[in-house]
């Protein structure tokens, strides 16, 4: 019995979602309002939502959010507060250089080097009585960019297990989150990795795995050309330039979706031979790494669930 799919757009790319009967396109339905919800409370690419009055706010006075925004701002600021790569301050940088969005451009060092100064974790104030945030200077701006459509497709999971699907596909633009067992004979999933030299869809390797989330940070989709060289849009907090490194991608492998974002984020950062050491004591979490000569790179956990096609 083939999957129920429904294609949409949010969050700034083309979402895909599936159930299997007897669930049906109202749980498709349920799922993306549910995307429309959280990208209206969350997103920083239009001039209002909770976020931006945060950010809009920055300098002047602390805000008040809901639970389940401050708390996802919370688990961000301190992911970030760890300087392992991940950075929810990174916002400034961001739309100084606004790669893969209208504007794109090589900013100079001189303005790269005054963003730096508003990209602090530890300038950003949390209330948790008051469930507040504060932005100490004028010009920082908070960018869940890198942890929010994982944390929306954790919840969409829940949102589905509670209307009762068995079986299910949450793709949010190459995120994936997988629910229930699959339909083939041994109930496990074939999940492709991008190909980055490839176009979308065609897969470099397959992983075989039970419902896990595979979220991948990658260079190949994103890019800015100027003069012969090419920019990406991953940024390093200590430079203000995109990450200089052999990775074109890292996928993750985890139990929840929020997970694989913030690790494929810091296991592109801090490369191979850093990122693979990390992750390997990370319980749950598994990673492939693919170089820019396509060599791919796995944790111990998947030595037998990967394979180059």
């Amino acid at each position: 019995m083939s999957l129920i799919n429904k294609s949409y757009y949010a969050l700034g790319t083309a979402i895909n979602l599936s159930v299997a009967a007897p669930a049906s396109e109202a749980d498709l339905d349920a799922g993306y309002a549910l995307i429309q919800h959280f990208e209206d409370k969350l997103t920083v690419n239009r001039n209002e939502s909770e976020v931006m009055s945060i950010n809009h706010n920055a300098g002047i006075k602390a805000v008040a959010v809901p639970e389940d925004t401050y708390g996802l701002i919370k688990r961000a600021v301190l992911v970030s507060r760890k300087y392992l790569g991940f950075n929810v301050a990174i916002g400034p940088l961001v739309k100084l250089w606004k790669i893969g969005f209208k504007g794109a451009n090589k900013p100079s060092d001189a303005n790269i080097k005054a963003r730096l100064k508003l990209i602090d974790p530890e300038r950003i104030q949390l209330d948790d009585d008051k469930q507040t945030v504060f932005l100490e200077e004028k010009g920082m701006e908070i960018d869940l960019g890198g942890i929010a459509k994982g944390y929306i497709a954790d919840e969409i999971k829940q949102l589905w297990l509670k209307r009762g699907v068995e079986t299910g596909i949450i793709d949010l633009g190459g995120n994936v989150l997988l629910v229930g067992p699959s339909q083939h004979a041994d109930k496990e999933w074939n999940v492709g990795v991008q190909n980055p030299i490839k176009p979308r869809s065609v897969s470099l390797g397959v992983i075989h795995t039970t419902a896990k989330s595979i979220g991948t940070s990658g260079i190949y989709e994103r890019r800015l050309v100027i003069d012969g060289h090419e920019y990406h849009h991953m940024f390093d907090s200590k430079t203000g330039y995109p990450i200089k490194n052999n990775l074109e991608s890292v996928t993750i492998i985890s139990d929840r979706s929020i997970d694989g974002e913030v690790w494929s984020t810091i296991g592109f950062y801090q490369g191979i031979e850093k990122g693979k050491a990390l992750i390997e004591v990370q319980p749950g979490i598994e990673a492939v790494f693919v170089t820019k000569d396509l060599k791919a790179v796995v944790t111990s956990g998947l030595e037998d669930k990967f394979s180059l096609l």
